[in-house]
């Protein structure tokens, strides 16, 4: 076995400890990377909240250098960048995979962390460490140009709105909001405004609405003002809705015209929706999960022609917990990243 150091949880806590982890030693189309900074993101701090009594290593979406390579693994040499999301392993014979959505495969993705390996069985431990081994398949070249600390969150959050932007054909002439800007939100105005597209950015407050600007909305919409909300009914062809907590999403449902879309990426839990607010209007509900590989590939080439990354604040990875519990109370703009290379020590 391999063997690195990373951040690991045993009481779902955010006060994670050092520890030695274990990795595989390479299969013939593995490779192992060296994680140099990796993204905190909301779904670690469900997956420490809901682990009770086992034990975790979050992080999936890093990027890193190669180190090593298996002897049918071709893509990639060492010293090379990768970057690596959230799914590191898939079927690759069902329908969807056939289709490159391995992120639904049929079978279930084997997923960064708290995942089933597919060969041996054994649980997957995430990036929170200073060495990763994948299938090189699921690993994507970081191309030139492209901060790998500020491009480490647009492997999760990034592709996340990237592919129902790209769904709902966004491009020039569309009208687009994004509810919540946060992590995820902050990336879909970026790429909705390089698609071209007319952007609002929703929210309960004015407080972000210079960010808003900054990124490239036309402006905020603040939802608590009956009277704006009101004369914006109709009025969006698409709505991001990254709102992370249970919300009432029928607010939303009016603010879209004609055969307009609601994407709910952020809450992925029950909503109740009265179908009438479907029927008038012609509204379609949807919701997105990840991205295939030909999508995260796609959206990495879009990045850097168009200079895109994500808004971060990197801290040593000593300081995970203080990451992760000013994310909880929702203190940081927009991404936190985690600079692995403190773990050399």
């Amino acid at each position: 076995m391999r063997t690195t150091t990373g951040w690991q949880s045993t009481d779902g806590s955010t006060a994670l400890r050092k520890v030695t982890v274990e990795r595989r030693e390479l299969r013939t189309d593995d490779i192992a990377v060296r994680v140099d900074h990796c993204g905190v993101c909301h779904s670690d701090l469900h997956a420490l909240h809901g682990l009770g009594e086992g034990t975790l290593i979050p992080g999936h979406e890093f990027t890193g250098t190669v180190v090593a390579t298996g002897p049918d693994a071709g893509r990639f040499a060492v010293g090379d960048r990768v970057a690596v999301g959230n799914i590191v392993d898939s079927c690759g014979s069902c329908p969807l995979c056939a289709r490159g959505q391995e992120n639904y495969c049929e079978a279930f993705p084997t997923l960064t962390y708290g995942g089933t390996d597919r060969v041996d069985g054994t649980p997957t431990q995430g990036a929170y460490t200073r060495e990763y081994v994948l299938r090189e398949a699921f690993a994507h070249r970081l191309p030139d140009g492209l901060d790998p600390a500020a491009a480490a969150p647009l492997m999760c959050a990034g592709v996340t709105v990237w592919e129902p932007l790209r769904a709902a054909g966004i491009g020039p002439g569309s009208r687009v909001a994004v509810a919540g800007l946060g992590g995820l939100g902050h990336l879909a105005v970026k790429f909705a405004v390089a698609f071209g597209a007319e952007v609002t950015v929703l929210s309960r407050t004015t407080a972000k609405a210079g960010d808003a600007r900054a990124l490239g909305a036309a402006g905020l919409l603040p939802t608590t003002d009956e009277r704006r909300t009101a004369e914006a009914r109709g009025r969006f062809d698409l709505i991001v809705d990254t709102i992370s907590v249970p919300h009432d999403v029928a607010p939303l449902l009016e603010l879209l015209t004609l055969d307009g879309t609601l994407s709910l990426v952020g809450h992925l839990g029950e909503v109740q929706v009265n179908v009438l607010d479907l029927c008038v209007g012609r509204k379609k509900l949807t919701s997105a999960g990840s991205g295939g590989l030909p999508a995260t590939a796609e959206m990495l080439e879009f990045c850097a022609e168009h200079g895109i990354t994500a808004e971060v604040e990197v801290l040593p990875s000593a300081q995970v917990g203080e990451a992760l519990e000013r994310l909880e109370r929702g203190d940081v703009r927009y991404r936190f990243v985690l600079d692995m290379s403190d773990l050399d020590g």
